[in-house]
């Protein structure tokens, strides 16, 4: 068997697959799960300062092509988080990243500071400033402008000793240079891409459209070309490592978005696809592939399209 392990940030995960934001709450048991299902880190839902209602349902829909969502990040506050999360995290078996989320800056750095209680801490903290399904409560996401994205990330480095990753928008003209901004402003790793959109879908028959909110965020298989081109322009515009997130649905993806420039492979939709059978089976895939090429440790593929 091939050396799945990596190195991210300092903290050693026993494969790249982490469970992405938002597929589970922040619930013990859900993780722990996880972990012995074969995921190599998990990341918690968005937790919010406050507790934040989210959207009415109809709240996803999907196909095998593409999944939409709507949900709106709902979630009961940092003070439920707290409670779950310091149950957990002693216990836990793998990587733990927590995914924080604000409708104002200063939510953040408060968040971040709370988090500090817990005991043991997090490994990682995930800034996501660039969900599209609030824009409508929140306005654009601080993701689509430097000067934004470099204040939430400094405020939040000036709260916590965690290391954090900061999740951008595919939704923007030049995703390089937010992440080049995050990157100075003091940004450990890049997580990249959120959904892609917002997109919206109508029921011809009813004249409704399926979501309640009418429009949510695209991921799964549709939008792997463009996460993989993402990652591949931040790595070339970064020196910190970036968790590659958004359409992988097989073992041969995530290799893929490695050799683009991940160290780290969110996984979502493919969890909608496959359940709990995804994660044996794509580490499975991997581990055959780096085995026929006779590559002893997967971290010597991690950015190899960037290899002459």
């Amino acid at each position: 068997m091939a050396n799945l392990e990596v190195n991210f940030c300092g903290v050693k995960f026993p494969n790249p697959l982490v469970l992405a934001s938002g597929i589970l709450g922040v619930t013990g048991g859900s993780f722990a799960r996880t972990i012995a299902k074969g995921a190599g880190g998990i990341t918690t839902k968005s937790i919010w300062k406050n507790p934040h209602p989210g959207h009415h349902n109809p709240t996803m829909f999907g196909n095998e092509h593409y999944f939409m969502n709507a949900v709106g990040l709902s979630d009961a506050g940092i003070q439920k988080a707290l409670e779950e999360l310091g149950e957990y995290i002693p216990k836990r078996k793998a990587p733990l990243i927590v995914n924080i989320v604000g409708g104002k800056k200063s939510d953040f750095a408060d968040i971040a500071e709370a988090l500090n209680d817990l005991p043991g801490k997090p490994d990682l903290l995930e800034v996501n400033i660039s969900c599209p399904n609030v824009e409508d409560e929140f306005g654009k996401p601080f993701a689509c402008s430097i000067i934004d994205a470099a204040e939430v990330t400094r405020l939040v480095k000036s709260k916590t000793k965690i290391p954090i990753t900061v999740k951008l928008s595919p939704n923007v003209e030049n995703i390089s240079s937010i992440a080049k901004s995050v990157e100075d402003a003091g940004a450990d790793a890049i997580t990249a891409i959120n959904t892609v959109g917002p997109g919206m879908r109508w029921n011809i028959d009813l004249r409704t459209p399926i979501l309640a909110n009418k429009v949510g965020g695209l991921s799964g298989p549709a939008i792997f070309p463009i996460s993989v081109k993402c990652v591949y322009d931040i790595y070339k515009a970064v020196k910190i490592p970036i968790i590659a997130t958004g359409g992988v649905c097989s073992g041969r993806d995530a290799l893929e978005i490695m050799m683009a420039g991940g160290t780290l492979v969110g996984v979502g939709t493919a969890i909608y696809y496959d359940g709990d059978d995804f994660w044996n089976k794509a580490t499975s895939e991997m581990s055959e592939w780096l085995k026929k090429e006779k590559i002893k440790n997967i971290s010597e593929i991690i950015g190899l399209f960037h290899k002459k």
